[in-house]
């Protein structure tokens, strides 16, 4: 197809191979503007053009090579036209409406076949596979989310005569008709990959051989693809390659970094991924083995190279060019087997940059460096000579011609002035030994064609003394593929002209059969030493559903002959299926079981699971939802490890299933994280023969499944509970201590508080300044510590027995005390307000001083209340505490701003009065 979209002079080219063209302007129209120019791939006579549907919508075809053209006018637009691959006159067209059309009279007259049909998403029958010729194969467009797959017959696609392979919908833009193979894709991908694989794209590479080449992007791929090759069905697959480079092509297709190189079967190149940087693999049996390319020894100028793999290897770009006048990145030849040319690096990655041309005799073993800069190298006399053409964008007058597959070039100039190169073009079959350039001597010229006939330089047809032989290897192992290959070309420097029925491709022993012919089965990888073993998820002993009881079948071994694969099957052995009984009765005996043989965990640490029962498939459900099938549960030697992310305790379901039933068991796992600290909170004073509330804080505060034991005074058996808090009546006055040990996994871990006991008691908050925070580490000594040293100051100033006041600093920050008068106080309501200045060791001696008696009884209450103002320095105070936390107080500003350390004050009355 060659796109036009101007109105520019057309030409048609006489018999000579483009000597003298005859211009057809006149005989299309003068004005017409056209916008595609198709010529039937059944019949080069034929010819279509499609005019601009925005000026016209018709049709001119020629059925004379050109010499004549009739106009046809159409009653849609077209977007696409599908050639019949036997049929030279049956043409399917695909409308901007979205509406398939068909001809049979090529283009004259035009059918609706079906409408909503999805672009590019319609297929000609393959003669011999289809059971009718004229059968179309197509998909239609039911919603966003929904297609369908259908076939019609060529002129009668009415409801009646629709068929429907697949009865259910199928996911929008996914039908694939290749060979004989169709691929739909029905909410997931539906074909057998290994089960842990979470596809999110497939390819199809090819189907040749009766085989699937399939490249499939993993859940979390980006930028590359995975390749795997299927057995004859195209059911199932099997891992070839991972991680090949892809990237998006000009049409937002996706291009996969893998060439199968022409002229001999079995031979790929790719571009793969290998811990961040892209490397060159190639591979002579079709996926199964794949090493890095050896580079060549030496330069261009000849100089040694040194380029040791894996850490240096030959890089190649592999990337086919669309345009037909133009060859990409890398070539290759069906009439050429063995010659290779492509632009690449070497090093330790593929780069973009200081690229080379290189070329290979024997497809890939050995490689050579022919050019520093990257040129466009066509293939001569099928392969006899290559000729090269600079890819540059300046203007250019030589070309370069080998005779000797690249090992020496001799330069020739096609034009008097420079030329910019537009694209070269050799005729099909290259057998006529004619090449054509076009460009222009300037970017406002018109195009120039150079036509160069190398007839001249060939003085002769080739005989056989003309050829010689090589043999196709792999790394000096000859046998490939089950055959020895030996193949023919022409001896260097050889000028003759090569023909089809002179040329002798190849010839071939067979090979006896050995493990490198064999691919890994399904459910199989292949081990360091070559051999194919069961994955986690497999066992070879599974069985479909529809296996009878007390019948056998065949089961694989793990191997699978590969196909094209043509060795003779001598010694089989162990590579061969083998017979095999169908279960008796169900999964019995299923055991789940950690491997600490505890029901505890750890958050985030690995839980490993065991499970005993042998040739079942088995799901593991972990509780968290997260869940994974195991064919070959055997396999895993040290288990099924998982992480759990949160604490709780989860349900975990283990299932075996073969054909005749299933079996489940289940364990509850307390998963808990590790418990730093405890700290236990209850009133300092209490009543005697009230209920008191205790509880407890824990740090981290969620910690899973924890377990309380409470302990009062010297009491032999604890208090058990399932929560951090309990509620208890303490019988007897004085002081009581409770204790409570927290357990957690294999962690316990404890705290105890000291209770005073009394009939009556008064109890009252106090408060700190802001100042005091710097002191507090939040540790019990040091709150002890306080509340021993504010008792002793308060017995000081009031008075009263140090038997009948209890002091207690609080947990937490603002640091605050409570206080509380035992019951030997009056029960008149008193309330004091003291004020405690504590001070640093840069402070005064003592002062004191005194403030009035007030009286501020309340209405309704009998006796007096007396507020009592005390200020009192205490030094004794401050330098217990600088000497307590002198690593704090080293750190602190000791100037005249900083001498204040704290200020106690009474700020709430709470009273309890018996």
């Amino acid at each position: 197809m060659i796109v036009l979209r101007y109105r520019v002079a057309i030409y048609n080219g006489h018999y000579d191979y483009g000597t003298t063209y005859e211009k057809l302007n006149e005989k299309v129209g003068p004005k017409t503007l056209l916008s595609y120019l198709y010529v039937s791939p059944n019949n080069k006579r034929k010819i279509m053009l499609l005019t601009d549907p925005e000026v016209e919508s018709s049709l001119l075809i020629s059925l004379d090579e050109g010499a004549s053209y009739q106009r046809y006018h159409l009653a849609f637009d077209i977007l696409s036209l599908l050639f019949h691959p036997e049929q030279e006159d049956w043409i399917l067209a695909y409308g901007h409406d979205q509406k398939l059309y068909v001809s049979v009279e090529f283009g004259r007259r035009w059918q609706l076949v079906h409408d909503r049909v999805v672009p590019n998403r319609f297929y000609w029958s393959k003669l011999g596979l289809d059971q009718e010729p004229g059968m179309i194969h197509l998909e239609t467009s039911v919603s966003d989310r929904q297609s369908q797959y259908i076939t019609c017959k060529l002129q009668n696609c009415s409801e009646a005569n629709k068929g429907r392979p697949f009865p259910g919908f199928i996911s929008p833009d996914s039908l694939v008709v290749q060979d004989q193979y169709v691929f739909i894709q029905v909410g997931i991908l539906n074909v057998s990959l290994p089960k842990y694989i979470l596809p999110k794209d497939l390819q199809i590479i090819s189907t040749d051989d009766n085989q699937v080449v399939a490249a499939v992007q993993d859940w979390h791929q980006n930028d590359s693809y995975n390749l795997y090759m299927s057995e004859a069905r195209g059911l199932f697959f099997t891992l070839a390659l991972e991680n090949i480079v892809s990237s998006g092509g000009p049409e937002g297709n996706i291009m996969i970094d893998l060439y199968e190189v022409a002229g001999i079967k079995g031979v790929f190149l790719s571009n793969k991924v290998v811990e961040g940087q892209v490397k060159t693999f190639i591979t002579y049996n079709k996926g199964r083995d794949w090493h890095l390319l050896q580079a060549p020894t030496t330069d261009l100028k000849g100089t040694r190279l040194s380029c040791v793999q894996p850490y240096c290897s030959l890089h190649l770009h592999l990337h086919v060019s669309d345009n037909p006048y133009t060859s990409g990145n890398i070539v290759s030849k069906e009439s050429a087997p063995g010659i290779i040319v492509a632009s690449g690096t070497i090093g330790p990655e593929l780069t973009a940059y200081n690229v080379s041309i290189f070329i290979t005799s024997d497809a890939g073993n050995t490689w050579r460096e022919v050019f520093e800069e990257e040129y466009s190298v066509l293939f001569l006399n099928q392969g006899g000579a290559l000729v090269a053409i600079r890819h540059t964008p300046l203007a250019i007058r030589h070309i370069w011609l080998s005779f000797d597959e690249g090992k020496r070039w001799n330069k020739y100039s096609f034009s008097p002035s420079p030329l910019y190169v537009d694209g070269v073009l050799g005729e099909p079959g290259e057998d006529t030994l004619i090449m054509t350039i076009f460009g222009h001597f300037s970017h406002r010229s018109e195009w120039q064609l150079v036509k160069i006939d190398f007839k001249a330089i060939f003085n002769r047809r080739c005989n056989t003394d003309d050829y010689q032989t090589w043999q196709l290897h792999n790394d000096g192992k000859v046998c490939i593929m089950g055959v020895k290959r030996i193949f023919h070309n022409l001896k260097p420097d050889t000028r003759c002209v090569k023909t089809r029925d002179q040329y002798i491709s190849q010839m071939s022993d067979s090979c006896p059969c050995t493990e490198a012919d064999f691919d890994c089965d399904y459910g199989f990888e292949r081990q360091s030493d070559g051999g194919c073993t069961p994955v986690f998820w497999f066992v070879p002993s599974s069985v479909s559903t529809d296996c009878t009881t007390g019948d056998s079948f065949l089961n694989t071994t793990g191997y699978r002959k590969a196909l094209s694969n043509n060795c003779t099957a001598e010694t089989l052995g162990k590579y061969s299926p083998r017979s095999q009984r169908c279960p008796r009765q169900a999964p019995r005996g299923l055991q789940l079981v950690t491997s600490e043989g505890t029901l505890t965990a750890t958050m985030g640490d690995n839980v490993t699971f065991l499970v005993f029962l042998e040739e079942v498939i088995i799901t593991l459900d972990f509780g968290d939802g997260t869940a994974i099938s195991y064919a070959n549960i055997s396999s895993i030697e040290d288990g099924i490890k998982h992480i759990y992310s949160k604490v709780g305790i989860y349900r975990v379901v283990a299932t075996a299933l073969n054909s005749l039933g299933s079996e489940r068991v289940l364990l509850y796992l307390h998963v808990t994280c590790l418990l730093e600290q405890v700290q236990l909170s209850a009133p300092s004073v209490v009543v005697r023969n009230e209920a008191v509330n205790l509880s407890t804080v824990l740090k981290p505060r969620y910690v899973g499944s924890v377990t309380y034991y409470w302990w009062f005074n010297n009491h032999t058996e604890p208090v058990m509970t399932l929560v951090g808090g309990m509620s208890f009546t303490f019988s007897k006055e004085g002081t009581h201590t409770v204790t409570v040990q927290v357990s957690v996994g294999n962690t316990v871990l404890q705290d105890k508080i000291t209770v005073a006991v009394y009939e009556h008691f008064k109890s009252h908050v106090l408060a700190f300044s802001s100042n005091l925070e710097a002191f507090n580490p939040g540790v019990p000594e040091w709150r002890q510590d306080i509340s021993r040293v504010v008792k002793d100051s308060m017995v000081q100033v009031t008075g009263i027995s140090g038997e009948q006041l209890l002091v207690s600093v609080l947990p937490g920050l603002p640091t605050a005390a409570e206080f509380s008068l035992g019951s030997l106080i009056p029960e008149e309501k008193t309330a004091l307000y003291f004020s405690l200045c504590l001070m640093s060791k840069y402070f005064s001696p003592p002062l004191f001083s005194q403030a009035p008696i007030m009286d501020i009884s309340e209405s309704g209450h009998n006796g007096a209340t007396v507020i009592i103002l005390v200020s009192v320095v205490f030094v004794g105070l401050a330098v217990f505490v600088i000497y307590k936390f002198k690593s704090t107080l080293e750190h602190l500003d000791t100037g005249p701003d900083a001498r204040g350390i704290g200020k106690v004050s009474f700020i709430k009355r709470t009273v309890t009065d018996k």
